[in-house]
Order: structure tokens, then sequence, then C-alpha cells
């Protein structure tokens, strides 16, 4: 196993490019892990707060399966409270091997992906709008942005990773608030260019201000800005949350891919 991607990765990818557009996205950056045989697998941790990412192409031989789990074993162990975001045929392979060796592990989170090749104008238009944020809302978008991690079940990151990470997203001019009518800031939402899309992220909605389709209306003019700009949106989202995928599907988000994330039962709310 190579501790590098190349091109062929990349291509094999391609091939997943809805499912695992993010992790070619992580791969082209910093990552604490890299492992790959430029064939049927490869993985990637990016870093502790993260899920591990594991690349196995459809219809993956049992062979292939197996050196996913030994390799996990070895560098990123389940029972360690490691999280994986897979499919579901590798998922399941996993739960099978742990149980076999007395660990319990499930299914933690279902994620659906989906991209807009068309807008649709909401039906129902918010009070107040988009504001960009700039340096100066550093700190607010950084007390905001724990809140979106717990709602996706992951452990609360510290400040100063939330910090760094809204930092770089500010001075890419993508990281966004929803304002209302009164200038309170109700919801928020990122994005961040990769090849021909725009990956959409970071949607939390603050819950005194829900069903008031600040979301709907916050990833609307947030696609419109990046679909004028050239680039495809797309957004994974919670499975679990019809509501939420409901919200994105009447703007013209089209399902076109899912995965789901395991870990260790006892160890779902790990930082790990």
């Amino acid at each position: 196993m190579d501790s590098f991607v190349n091109q062929k990765d990349f291509e094999h990818l391609n091939r997943d490019n809805y499912t695992f557009e993010v992790l070619s996205k992580i791969l082209k950056g910093e990552c604490d892990l890299i492992r790959s045989n430029h064939d049927n697998l490869i993985l990637c941790h990016s870093e502790s707060h993260y899920p591990v990412w594991i690349w196995t192409p459809d219809n993956a031989t049992d062979e292939a399966k197996e050196n996913a789990w030994k390799l996990v074993c070895e560098l990123r162990p389940l029972a360690n409270g490691y999280r994986y975001n897979l499919k579901y045929e590798l998922a399941e392979y996993f739960i099978k091997r742990a149980a076999g060796e007395g660990v319990s592990a499930g299914i933690l989170m279902n994620m659906f992906v989906y991209d807009c090749p068309s807008l649709i104008v909401p039906d129902t238009v918010s009070d107040g709008g988009i504001y960009c944020c700039t340096t100066d809302d550093e700190e607010e978008a950084a007390a905001i942005i724990p809140h979106f991690y717990m709602e996706t079940g992951e452990a609360k990151p510290s400040y100063q990773h939330c910090l760094g990470k809204v930092r770089n997203y500010i001075a890419a001019k993508g990281f966004f608030f929803w304002k209302n009518i009164n200038g309170k800031t109700v919801a928020c939402g990122s994005y961040k260019l990769n090849g021909k899309y725009a990956l959409i992220s970071n949607v939390y909605t603050f819950p005194d201000e829900r069903r008031r389709h600040y979301a709907q209306n916050l990833v609307y003019q947030i696609s419109l800005k990046v679909s004028e700009m050239g680039y495809i949106p797309m957004l994974y989202t919670n499975a679990d949350y019809p509501a939420s995928n409901a919200c994105y599907a009447k703007i013209g988000y089209i399902q076109r891919g899912k995965l789901c994330t395991i870990a260790s039962t006892n160890r779902f709310n790990a930082s790990v």
C-alpha cells in the first residue's frame, strides 16, 4: 500500500464522482493518513475530528473488503472509536467482521448526495436575506459551526478548530449568514469549489428560527451564486431527516448517490 494517491485514484473516484466528491477534495489537501493500492482501495483520514473515508468499487470482492478491514484494524481501529464513511456493501462487511471479533458496530448516519442541474425558485420567500461573511464575522461564524457538527452526530469540535475552518471559507468568500428582517443571524451555510462542483455544507438554522424557510432560501441563494460562476452545486444530507431533504428537492436538487457512516455502537459520540 502506498501513502499517496495518483491520477489513477482520481479516475476511480471520478466514477463515483457524486458519492465520493468530498473524498476527492480532501485528498487534494493535507491529510493525517492516506493509503491506496491504486486499484480497489483508498483510505483517507483528513484529521482526528472527522471520520475516515474508505473507497472501494461497486461489487467489491470479499478479498478487497477483507483488505480494507485489515487496513482499518491496523491504522484506525473501530474499537478505538473511529468512524468511517463508506459504501453500504462495505459497511455490512465491516459490521459482520466486527461482530465476529466481539465489537458491536452499526450505522451512525445514512447520507444522500444531491446535485442541482437546474435551480427552482423557492415557493416561499423568507424575510431578510443572504450575507457574505467577512473577517469581522469570524468569531460569530466559529461559534455557530459546533452546533452544525453536533446536530449531525459529530463530537463538538474545539473553538480553535472551527475558527481555522471558517477563516478558510471567509478568505474565499464562501461563508454566508442568513440575516432576518431585524438583522439577526438565523442560519449559516458555505461552499467550496472542487473541479466542476461547488460543495455546499455547514448548513444550519438555529432551532428557534426553524420552519421559516431560512435554510431553503439560503441554500438557493448560495446555489444561484455558484451556478452563475459556472459550477454545479451539490451537497450531502442526513437521509434520516426527510424535512431537510424535501426542502432541497423543492429548489431543484436531485439525489445522485448514497453512503453511510458506521462506528462502534458504544462510541458513536467519540471525539477521534
